[in-house]
């Protein structure tokens, strides 16, 4: 497995383990995790560091010139916020371990030049779908989603 992809992973047991949501991620710039994050709306009480946004926090301020050579690494394909952020800063590439359990913004990237490679990683599946099995008020909350609107 790809390092970087292995990195990711384990922010996103890192999260799991601080009784947070599994998701994780890492910037990369030239061979080098600049920005390593993963989810921590709950251990923070946060309502916007999804695994993304926590390695964009992490990396720290940055030249346009290095978010333009960098690749994003992401356990679960981006949402809306965080492919917000991908196209705001310019990430050409995104790799993504899973998009079974959630489909994000992946047309969007693509839409505007973004290389989205999705890799279908079993362990990022099963930390997905066993998390939300294990609590789904929790990442509906996550996602955006009102459990009454199903």
């Amino acid at each position: 497995m790809d390092a970087f992809m292995q990195a990711a992973i384990e922010e996103a047991r890192l999260g799991l383990a601080e009784g947070g949501i599994p998701i994780g991620s890492v910037i990369v710039h030239r061979g080098q995790i600049i920005g390593r994050g993963h989810n921590r709306r709950v251990q923070r009480g946060s309502a916007i560091l999804h695994g993304e946004m926590d390695a964009f926090e992490n990396a720290g301020r940055q030249p346009a010139s290095v978010y333009r050579e960098s690749v994003l690494y992401t356990t679960l394909s981006p949402c809306a916020m965080c492919s917000g952020a991908i196209l705001l800063y310019g990430i050409p590439k995104v790799i993504i371990g899973e998009n079974q359990t959630f489909l994000g913004e992946e047309a969007l990237l693509r839409s505007r030049g973004v290389q989205v490679e999705v890799v279908q990683d079993a362990t990022c599946v099963a930390l997905m779908r066993g998390f939300i099995a294990n609590k789904p008020e929790l990442w509906n909350e996550d996602i955006g989603v009102d459990k009454a609107s199903h």
